[in-house]
């Protein structure tokens, strides 16, 4: 008992000695503390350079995402700048245009009354249209035209200006029109390009009685009004005749090249196109004096036009009556006192590219004599559009002329184009 009383407290003891020996003094724990404080110091400090760190990265990444976006925007900006630009470009380009046609024509006619045939080739027209659209009520219009390749001293060929005017929309049913322009009378006067009408060359009514192309210089005021009906008014120049041309109309224009213009001519049309495919058309002008007041043996010269255009499926026909009336002695002692000319044309498309027509012509240009002096003459003939805008045309012809007159029969072949 006494034995282990004396283990158990040798054991109690040495337990209170080995805690003694264990615990950690107070300078030990001071140092404790301070290595722990050192240590949050340096992991507040890296907190600290970490943060600053994070911020440089954050401003760096900010800085990207805005040059990006600069970027982003200067590239939209410049893509729209481009479309403006193309756009404008666009539209420029679509303010100007340029257009023509052109007609070559073989010719192979035997004169029944003489020696004078008609074997040629010839490059009859060479036309170029330059047009400008200044803004939606503002435009230019021209028209360039070489006759025969050739121009000059010696040639057959002329370089000729056939319009160059300016037109204004007053409104949407009125506009007015300054400069070089077709006189509004007959058929193809206005729309004379080969791909829009039958036969190699021009109706011979609308090249003697309606001096086809027939251009003058002046004001026209045109319109439209109720039911289909439209109007052309105009103030121009006019034809300078004379007694050395057998006072001819064809042979009076003066193509506004220095023209006499001591008297003026006035021009007068109504037109009619309620009915689709349907065209009536009536065409008044007076002139004071066709001779310019040059020759006091004529007067005042009137002209009256009327012609009848209609479409309808394949079927086509055109008619047209034109006739002078120049009053003085001059005129009336050659017959010239009256000029009348009228034709019909009825056409059929066997298909969408060819068609046939015939057309009987008759015309004179000293109807007033009391002596038969009119001419007549019958085309057969075909169109074959190889395109809308190209057409390849054959046709006979048979003429029946005055006594003495040359006389031509035979046939003629044309290739011709717009575009």
């Amino acid at each position: 008992m006494i034995f282990k009383r004396t283990m158990l407290v040798a054991s109690l003891l040495a337990a209170v000695s080995a805690a003694q020996a264990a615990t950690p003094t107070n300078e030990e724990i001071w140092q404790k503390l301070q290595q722990i404080q050192d240590q949050l110091s340096d992991v507040q400090q890296q907190n600290k350079t970490l943060k600053a760190e994070n911020e440089g990265l954050k401003s760096q990444v900010i800085s990207v995402e805005n040059m990006a976006k600069e970027a982003s925007e200067t590239a939209e900006a410049v893509a729209d700048a481009t479309e403006e630009a193309a756009k404008a470009a666009t539209i420029a380009a679509n303010r100007t245009t340029i257009g023509g046609y052109g007609e070559l024509h073989y010719n192979n006619l035997d004169d029944q009354n003489g020696s004078s045939d008609k074997d040629e080739i010839d490059f009859h027209r060479f036309v170029l249209f330059f047009d400008h659209q200044f803004n939606d009520k503002l435009r230019f219009i021209s028209e360039l035209e070489l006759e025969h390749t050739i121009a000059g001293d010696g040639q057959a060929g002329a370089i000729e200006l056939e319009q160059a005017y300016i037109e204004y929309d007053i409104n949407e049913k009125y506009r007015l029109a300054g400069g070089l322009f077709l006189t509004p009378v007959g058929i193809i006067n206005e729309t004379h390009e080969p791909t829009t009408f039958y036969g190699t060359e021009r109706n011979p009514i609308e090249k003697n009685i309606l001096p086809t192309t027939w251009r003058e210089a002046g004001v026209m005021l045109s319109g439209n009004l109720v039911n289909g009906f439209s109007y052309d008014l105009a103030a121009s120049s006019g034809l300078k005749t004379s007694a050395s041309n057998s006072y001819k109309v064809r042979s009076g224009r003066q193509g506004v090249a220095e023209a006499v213009a001591k008297d003026f001519a006035y021009t007068g049309r109504l037109k009619w196109t309620a009915l689709p495919g349907l065209e009536l058309a009536a065409t008044v002008q007076y002139q004071e004096d066709m001779t310019q007041s040059l020759d006091p043996a004529s007067g005042s010269a009137i002209l009256f036009e009327t012609h009848a255009v209609f479409e309808q499926g394949p079927f086509g026909f055109r008619a047209l009556y034109a006739t002078w009336d120049l009053d003085g002695r001059g005129p009336a002692s050659i017959g010239a006192d009256e000029q009348t000319g009228w034709y019909i044309e009825p056409s059929y498309q066997l298909s969408d590219n060819f068609g046939v027509f015939t057309r009987y012509n008759e015309w004179d240009n000293t109807a007033g004599k009391s002596l038969d002096s009119e001419y007549q003459q019958l085309n057969i003939g075909a169109n074959w559009w190889l395109h809308q805008d190209v057409v390849v045309k054959f046709d006979y012809q048979n003429q029946d002329a005055p006594k003495g007159q040359t006389e031509l029969d035979g046939f003629n072949i044309g290739l011709g184009y717009q575009f």
